[in-house]
């Protein structure tokens, strides 16, 4: 990780669970790291936290489903703090509903964050790489649901926007191969994290009374935390300059699926 210190990393949804986590090692490697979220007071929080680490955190506050909100975040970064080498795309929701009954808000809500979200940072991303020749990481935060359907109770379209991560990780590849970019795109994809993302579901909804029952939905007797997916990330960025991950998928012991 040595030749990424003094560089520029972007977590997106970095207040909570994964994002925070992953935020919280790289600026602890040393890097300049941008957290986008919704709840920028979360992120300052954390850099709070921080304030002894080698790197140091920027909170920003952005909604990936807001394009405006995106391209603005990623132009206040060039202007303010440099140009990114990291981007991880790791912003991404579940809603309760369904396919039979469903909310096409909802649909919409979980297709703009997991989906559009991903490829506009992704777009403003590399093109500041590109237009400064950074060899730069992107590293999508994809789930064991983006290649194999999972049944659990209102999990609907959640599989479908990871499996167009996992068809968005090929693509992105096979396009800067196309240029002969030194750019690196990868897929990390955990089984189940003990996170909130059940509670943020059912707030999300506009259920909120039901987050018990949300969670119970989603939970496994098999968990791993947070700071394990962030660990699986710092070995992707770790890699040498002629290797890159594609895909790095990782289970808790015992997972039953």
């Amino acid at each position: 990780m040595d030749r990424w210190k003094g560089k520029v990393a972007v977590v997106t949804g970095a207040s909570s669970g994964i994002g925070h986590a992953i935020t919280k090692s790289l600026v602890e490697k040393g890097l300049l790291v941008v957290g986008l979220a919704r709840r920028k007071e979360k992120v300052d929080e954390l850099s709070n936290e921080l304030r002894n680490a080698p790197g140091k955190l920027y909170g920003v506050r952005a909604d990936v489903t807001n394009e405006t909100d995106i391209i603005d975040a990623f132009n206040w970064i060039k202007d303010n703090v440099g140009i990114v080498h990291i981007l991880i795309n790791n912003a991404g929701i579940l809603r309760m509903t369904n396919l039979i009954e469903g909310q096409t808000a909802l649909w919409q809500n979980m297709i703009d964050t997991n989906v559009l979200g991903l490829c506009i940072a992704t777009r403003e991303a590399v093109k500041q790489m590109r237009a400064h020749n950074v060899d730069g990481h992107i590293v999508h935060i994809n789930s064991i649901s983006g290649h194999k359907v999972v049944y659990h109770p209102l999990m609907n379209l959640y599989p479908a926007t990871k499996h167009a991560v996992t068809a968005l990780t090929e693509t992105l590849r096979q396009e800067l191969n196309s240029l002969r970019s030194r750019i690196k795109i990868s897929s990390v994809s955990p089984g189940f994290v003990e996170t909130n993302i059940g509670a943020a579901a059912a707030v999300g909804s506009g259920n909120p009374e039901r987050t018990t029952e949300m969670e119970n939905a989603i939970r496994c007797d098999a968990a791993l935390q947070p700071s394990d997916v962030a660990d699986a990330v710092m070995y992707v960025l770790s890699t040498p300059a002629h290797v890159q991950v594609h895909e790095l998928m990782l289970k808790p012991l015992h997972e039953t699926f």
